[in-house]
């Protein structure tokens, strides 16, 4: 009669630690690559701040705002959605122009700031420079902002004055923020925790959520007006740079 024998305790005890060591390799892995997303926040801040910076002293003019657009890069198709001053489709791959106040509003120019800056060899990428169909603060990433390297997460941009959303902050001008979609309009959506943005403005501001350039998007419990949460756990935050250029 054949007998059977099951794993002995040293067998056993080689399987778990193999197990071990695969599962803390794996969670390893996962915090690299998270902390290089995290680390690519400064660094994308950094990048369109000196792309703007290179624009105004080309142009003379904001991205997205400047009032001579069309005579460097032609006019956009019109179509639904196209910005009113869109007249023929003559330049490739064309603009429209800004009303050149200095601020970039909340309509098609916080789209054409981007397109403004990929049309001067700026940044990388093409942007339609118009709303996403359906909304006409409809921001979709790669289309008309740039994508984040943090999942499901896009640059946005437009001068603000006030926002409910940041403590009801005022004249915070033009300014740059980063989330994940919200329906219907703009990178609203929570897409960090408290931690990871008390990080980041540590770094590179004061750590206090609504003081300085770096403030934290509200939601939910993200930070009081005078601190990060920072034992919530999940994601609650996004973020914002006011005064940003």
């Amino acid at each position: 009669m054949r007998q059977t024998h099951g794993f002995s305790l040293v067998e056993l005890s080689i399987v778990l630690v193999i197990l071990g060591l695969l599962t803390g390799g794996i969670l390893a892995g996962q915090s690299l690559i998270r902390a290089a997303q995290l680390r690519s926040v400064s660094n994308d801040h950094q990048r369109y701040i000196t792309a703007v910076a290179t624009f105004k002293d080309k142009y003379f003019a904001i991205p997205g705002d400047m009032g001579n657009a069309t005579s460097f890069w032609g006019d956009q198709a019109t179509g639904t959605g196209a910005c009113a001053n869109a007249a023929i489709a003559d330049g490739s791959p064309g603009t429209c122009n800004g009303d050149a106040d200095g601020l970039v509003e909340i309509n098609n120019e916080m789209f054409r700031f981007w397109q403004h800056l990929a049309n001067a060899g700026l940044i990388e990428g093409s942007y339609t420079g118009i709303n996403g169909s359906g909304s006409s603060q409809l921001h979709i990433a790669g289309e008309n902002a740039p994508a984040s390297r943090i999942s499901n997460a896009g640059w946005f941009t437009h001068e603000r004055q006030t926002a409910s959303q940041l403590h009801g902050l005022t004249n915070m001008g033009n300014t740059l923020g980063l989330g994940a979609p919200f329906p219907g309009s703009t990178f609203y959506s929570p897409i960090f925790k408290p931690e990871e943005v008390w990080n980041i403005d540590t770094k590179m501001d004061d750590g206090l959520p609504i003081s300085g350039k770096v403030l934290a998007g509200v939601q939910g419990t993200c930070a009081s007006a005078t601190a990060y949460t920072l034992t919530q756990t999940g994601n609650t935050c996004w973020m914002a740079f006011q005064q940003a250029y």
